[in-house]
């Protein structure tokens, strides 16, 4: 089966041979992980937690929680 690399639509083979699968080349999968860094890309939908709904309390908690790590 072929599909069609996100970045270039160049034709790709969709098999365990295709190392970057879908995309063509490590150089558009790469170019592909930049724009979702750059927020290029977007998931629709509400945020699960939205900061500006949040308590200070709340949102103290919640960075607090990630400093642990």
């Amino acid at each position: 089966m072929n599909v069609s690399c996100p970045t270039c639509s160049q034709k790709v083979e969709w098999s365990s041979r295709s190392e970057f699968r879908p995309f063509c080349s490590k150089r558009c999968q790469m170019i592909d992980l930049g724009d979702w860094a750059e927020e290029q890309h977007t998931i629709a939908g509400k945020p699960a937690i939205d900061p500006n709904e949040m308590s200070d309390d709340e949102l103290a908690a919640f960075i607090k929680t990630f400093d642990k790590q």
